[in-house]
């Protein structure tokens, strides 16, 4: 254990902590193309990438698909790429006991690039995309299913930053930034990183969380890309923090393999986006981060019409909407917590109405003594509140 210049600690773990013998999946390719089994693949770049930003109606796509088909995307985690971690992600890592080869690529590329990022103004995510989808319209709906989410390195890392997460001036406990604070001087933001090494233990993955007092924690992974959305109409700049209409930074930890989520489009080509890859994430994500971690990660991409029998509610919707085996998942987006809980309720009311045919009185006791809401992020401005309904409740649908 070592603490920085400005009294900031830091965990540093011997490589052998580190999954040796973990494949760290490297870029397949530096350009999008279409691969031998006919689904397309989606490199993280500075061509194919926004930092801090979304897409928005003016976006060029960096490929354009069938409706159907499926794409794999390699997003890429802000951690270890910021300027308050030196933007050096060979070395930010290295001091973690993780060897150079076990550092991606395309993060080293992104970090060296003059991709344009501003560390106090935009988001922190890398954003890759966006893909068009042939015949996508405004008011149709995106039908996005998760088909494969592969962890791309053999640890993560959870963040709490200055001004940000569940108590912020709280945490973290220190004081705070000091002046001179840039990449080359680091240490000075006074920021506070839990390395996460990834162990395998009896066939499973965890995600490993220790101090330097305590027990030690293990997390198991959960695997899922905090941002996946659509470009929301406009010509302004969208900062990637904030979620939306449009989708974005949802950070629904249900969206894992095997779940769908269903995004209203908003403009033609849809423009389909992911990054903010997560390992693990609790409820309420309150430090800040969950466990960042770099993904391949796999969808295919569906347009629905209105009226396809697919939808759970009728088109144009208004909030995205998410599925899993054994959930339907309304959800429900406010800058006030309070009124986030009451578009949850009103989005599950409405599935419940025009999907299953429950009359809307009957569909709000329901909810009340069936459902369970949950408080998705509470630290991106925007606040996500989640109606949890158990498909095992209404077994004949």
């Amino acid at each position: 254990m070592i603490k920085n210049l400005a009294g900031v600690t830091l965990l540093v773990f011997s490589a052998a902590v580190v999954a040796a013998d973990f494949k760290v999946l490297q870029p397949l390719s530096d350009k999008p193309m279409r691969q031998k089994d006919g689904s397309y693949y989606v490199p993280t770049t500075p061509q194919t990438a926004r930092w801090g930003s979304l897409p928005n109606a003016a976006a060029k796509p960096v490929l354009t698909v069938p409706s159907g088909s499926v794409v794999t995307f390699d997003t890429v985690s802000h951690e270890g790429i910021l300027e308050d971690q030196g933007k050096e992600p060979v070395k930010f890592f290295g001091q973690h006991g993780v060897k150079p080869d076990q550092v991606l690529k395309d993060a080293q590329a992104i970090a060296a690039s003059s991709l344009e990022h501003d560390f106090v103004k935009d988001g922190p995510h890398v954003i890759t995309g966006p893909v068009a989808i042939e015949g996508a319209k405004a008011g149709d709906v995106l039908l996005v299913e998760m088909l494969g989410l592969q962890p791309r390195v053999p640890y993560g890392v959870i963040s709490n930053r200055h001004g940000k997460g569940a108590l912020p001036g709280e945490f973290p406990e220190n004081k705070g930034p000091q002046a001179g604070a840039d990449a080359a001087h680091p240490e000075l933001y006074a920021n506070h990183f839990t390395f996460v090494p990834i162990r395998e233990m009896g066939g499973k993955w965890y995600g490993i969380v220790k101090g330097a007092n305590g027990p030690e924690a293990r997390i198991a992974l959960r695997p899922f890309n905090g941002t996946m959305g659509v470009a929301p109409n406009t010509q302004e700049k969208p900062n990637s923090v904030p979620p939306g209409e449009y989708g974005g930074n949802l950070d629904v930890n249900d969206l894992n393999v095997g779940a769908k989520l269903y995004i209203p489009i908003q403009v033609d080509g849809a423009l389909f986006y992911a990054g903010d890859p997560h390992y693990a994430q609790g409820d309420g994500e309150v430090a800040l981060t969950a466990i960042e971690g770099s993904l391949r990660s796999t969808y295919r991409l569906t347009v629905l019409k209105a009226g396809d029998t697919r939808l759970p509610m009728k088109a144009p919707m208004k909030n995205p909407f998410a599925e899993t085996k054994d959930y339907w998942i309304p959800i429900g987006l406010n800058q006030d917590l309070n009124e986030a809980m009451k578009d949850a309720t009103r989005q599950a009311i409405q599935f419940l109405n025009e999907k299953l045919g429950m009359d809307r009185a009957t569909a709000l006791a329901y909810l009340s003594a069936g459902a369970d809401f949950q408080v998705t992020q509470v630290v991106d401005r925007v606040k996500g509140v989640n109606a949890m309904i158990r498909k095992s409740d209404f077994a004949r649908h």
